[in-house]
């Protein structure tokens, strides 16, 4: 093992003992390797808070860990950090920074916490921390393994080597078609190329390739049902590739064809202002760099998504998504036919969001359907993981129209869309035919409610601009009085957004009240909207413009 240079002492005796001082130790020149390099690692804490004993993960507080570690800490009590903490991704960013640096203090800090962690941690071990052997942190802390070993020859290293690559190599282990199966890939054939466990590499080029058929489908759509993974799969795939070339193998032409494809996903659910729409396990605060867009405006992915907009590159452009397909799975939310709606630069109808990964009670209500801009059939009990149809769509430059269908609640559930570009309006019919429905509206925090008055619900934000929300009974057309807006409850939780991880603020969600046929417009940019119906035609004024567009008795917008 490298060791730090030693100081020269040098005495000099003039009159007196002059007192020796030792020289800095001078960097050395490292050979840069594949294992150690790349963007494999995350960007905090960094080489220098951890060599001060300090630690920082997903926006926490520094943690203080000192010379010797504790590996049952849990300063947060958070399922998220104690994880991270285990799977010692941090401690790699030492020896990726001792390769570009030079400081073999570095290097001796590093192996001095993987051994730590080594002997702290035996399998089946009484005091073995409680993340230290699951299938995820594995993943994660093995390539950390391999990179040390281009710098540390130890038989405690190789041992611990050994053991993670056969528990990635276990098929009760795997996680296929999830993202944690592509790390534990990566993770497998970084073990097996480096300790020349051929059959390691093998399977996990095999593994790898099937998990990305079933995760990311032949139209780029990640199939965990949060957009915001789209990115960490991207990411992990690029990884998952380079690590490929590096071990001198041929990189499978389905992973490569998969990984160009998420790219159109990714941009199709990133919203005007450069977020992604916080659909399932994503945060609001999500931003995708560097990603290339289509000429496509809207695109409808069978995974279960409509995207659309005006423009592309235009913040002040509209925005809208629309949820269906399978029923949930990984980290999807119940939010089948929920929409989400962006207009004139702004976050009007939004999710509850993502807040975390601990059992709450509060991350239960974020999944569920109350906290998503969905039709709640009264009087009967929803059934979760239940898929979802889009039956119909009409898709033109200015106009868009669905129709969405599900049994959640045991009887049919119907509700159409239609998103007007020309004269912004986004317009929702929510139906289910013998029982009545009630919808919720969550509005993004920086609006508040100003007006509320047989069913007209008048928004605004500080800047004076302002939004009207509309709620009549179809057919006939009767405004519908009796909407409650609610804000930050927590017995039961209803009016709460999640602006970024572990965060919540509370913000106004208007409650409809029940109804057989309730139709609610959503009108950007006035305080003044009216409606109109004829027996077949919605007719929405705003000041000076208007526009209408066809309903039918089968509760189809076109």
């Amino acid at each position: 093992m490298p060791r730090r240079t030693l100081a020269i002492l040098v005495g000099l005796v003039l009159v007196g003992a002059v007192q020796a001082v030792p020289a800095a130790a001078a960097p050395v020149a490292v050979r840069q390797t594949a294992e150690c390099q790349g963007d494999w690692l995350p960007a905090t804490p960094t080489s220098e808070q951890v060599m001060a004993g300090e630690v920082q993960f997903l926006d926490l507080p520094p943690v203080k860990i000192g010379k010797r570690v504790d590996w049952n800490r849990s300063p947060f009590g958070n399922r998220s950090w104690d994880m991270v903490f285990s799977s010692l991704r941090w401690v790699g960013r030492l020896v990726a920074d001792y390769e570009t640096s030079g400081k073999e203090a570095y290097l001796d800090r590093a192996t001095e916490l993987i051994k730590s962690w080594v002997e702290s941690n035996p399998k089946g071990g009484s005091r073995t921390s409680r993340y230290a052997w699951e299938e995820h942190p594995i993943a994660l802390r093995a390539p950390v393994l391999v990179c040390l070993s281009r710098h540390v020859k130890a038989s405690w290293l190789t041992r611990s080597m050994v053991d993670h690559g056969r528990e990635l190599a276990d098929p009760a282990k795997y996680e296929k078609g999830h993202n944690h199966g592509l790390d534990q890939d990566i993770a497998l054939l970084r073990l097996g190329c480096r300790s020349g466990h051929k059959e390691w590499a093998d399977l996990a080029i095999r593994r790898m390739t099937g998990t990305v058929r079933l995760d990311v489908d032949s139209q780029g759509a990640l199939q965990e049902q949060a957009p915001r993974y789209g990115i960490y799969v991207y990411e992990r795939l690029k990884v998952g590739m380079e690590s490929m070339k590096d071990c001198g193998r041929k990189v499978p032409a389905e992973i490569a064809k998969r990984w160009e494809s998420l790219e159109n996903y990714i941009t199709h659910a990133t919203q005007p202002n450069g977020f992604m729409v916080p659909i399932g396990d994503g945060a609001a605060d999500v931003k995708p760099a560097g990603f290339d867009h289509p000429k496509q405006t809207v695109k409808v992915f069978n995974a279960g998504y409509v995207f659309g907009r005006t423009k592309w590159d235009e913040p002040e452009s509209s925005y809208y998504s629309i949820r269906f397909g399978p029923g949930l799975k990984f980290h999807g939310h119940e939010d089948h036919l929920g929409v989400t709606y962006y207009a004139q630069g702004r976050d009007i109808l939004v999710e509850a969001g993502f807040h975390s990964y601990e059992r709450t009670g509060y991350r239960y209500w974020t999944m569920s359907p109350e906290a998503h801009n969905v039709p709640v059939v009264v009087g009967k009990p929803f059934r979760g993981r239940t898929a979802s149809s889009l039956v119909a769509s009409n898709v033109k430059p200015g106009r868009q129209s669905y129709k969405l269908t599900d049994k959640a609640y045991g009887v049919a559930r119907h509700r159409s869309v239609l998103v007007d570009h020309d004269d912004p309006l986004m317009a929702v019919l929510d139906t289910a035919p013998g029982a009545q429905t009630r919808n919720y509206w969550h509005l993004d925090p920086s609006l508040t409610p100003v007006s509320t008055k047989a069913g007209r619900v008048v928004v605004t934000d500080k800047s004076g601009w302002k939004a009207t929300v509309l709620q009549v009974a179809m057919p006939g057309c009767k405004p519908i009085s009796g909407q409650s807006v609610v804000k930050g409850r927590t017995s039961p939780y209803q009016g709460w957004i999640s602006p970024s991880y572990m965060r919540k603020v509370p913000a106004s969600v208007i409650v409809s009240p029940a109804a057989p046929s309730l139709l609610t417009l959503t009108v950007p940019g006035t305080g003044d909207a009216d409606v109109t119906c004829t027996s077949s035609r919605v007719t929405v004024k705003a000041g000076d413009t208007s526009t209408s567009f066809r309903y039918s008795a089968s509760g189809t917008l076109s």
